[in-house]
């Protein structure tokens, strides 16, 4: 059996296993997350579970390969070099005070795809440009790290733990926030919250992100889709 055959085998049977709302896209998504820890490790699970293979990366590559081990078939593990050339689409889920230095290394191999920006700017801890970010808007500060990317930022809203006991609950799902420039990297990141087992609640372009970075009425909401549309005046769907 070849590569591709066996890949589509191996799709078909999760597709037969997940529920109908979890059921794969026409085709899969391959994601690869710089980070290996808390937000990566658990946004992984949840693709994964939704038929998306992933790599998980890490400076520290035993971490990486731990994570990748824990989480099971069809992860695995590398660099962030390694990830970022593997990613459809590349979550960033590292400390904020990492992205200057990640997008030097990284940005060419990111250029022209989706990334998903999950890092949140704390000044105690980043520094500097998490001060500025604070200030700016940390999406418009990301994507000055990143410029060839479709930067979307998402799933920085909400503590794992809340992600990992809300995923898939019963309806009002909860309602995850994003916003970024590029319809297209928007559309699929939306489908990739609704796959996770949440509502997708657009917010607006990149600035608009500000609205739920840490300090805003956004951030750490809990809250299903249409109320945290009330909260963020927004127009519900």
């Amino acid at each position: 059996m070849t590569h591709t055959m066996h890949r589509r085998t191996l799709l078909a049977g999760l597709c037969a296993l997940l529920p109908a709302r979890r059921a794969l896209a026409a085709q899969s998504l391959r994601i690869g997350t710089i980070g290996a820890g808390h937000v990566g490790s658990t946004l992984a699970g949840l693709w994964l579970r939704a038929g998306h293979p992933v790599m998980l990366s890490a400076n520290d590559i035993a971490s990486a390969r731990a994570a990748a081990e824990a989480l099971g078939q069809n992860a695995q593990a590398g660099t962030p070099q390694d990830a970022a050339r593997f990613g459809d689409v590349v979550l960033l889920a590292v400390p904020y005070g990492a992205l200057p230095s990640l997008g030097a290394s990284l940005r060419d191999l990111l250029a022209g795809k989706i990334v998903i920006d999950a890092c949140n700017p704390y000044p105690w801890r980043d520094g500097e440009i998490a001060s500025t970010a604070r200030e700016q808007g940390a999406g418009i500060t990301t994507q000055s790290f990143f410029p060839g990317a479709h930067i979307v930022r998402a799933f920085n809203s909400e503590d794992m733990s809340t992600i990992r006991a809300e995923a898939h609950r019963p309806p009002p799902l909860l309602g995850i926030p994003y916003a970024g420039d590029d319809p297209a990297a928007m559309r699929t990141v939306g489908t990739l919250i609704t796959e996770a087992g949440f509502d997708p609640v657009a917010v607006g372009p990149l600035a608009a992100a500000r609205l739920f970075q840490p300090g805003s009425d956004g951030f750490e909401a809990d809250l299903p889709a249409a109320d945290l549309r009330t909260r963020l005046h927004l127009p519900r769907t």
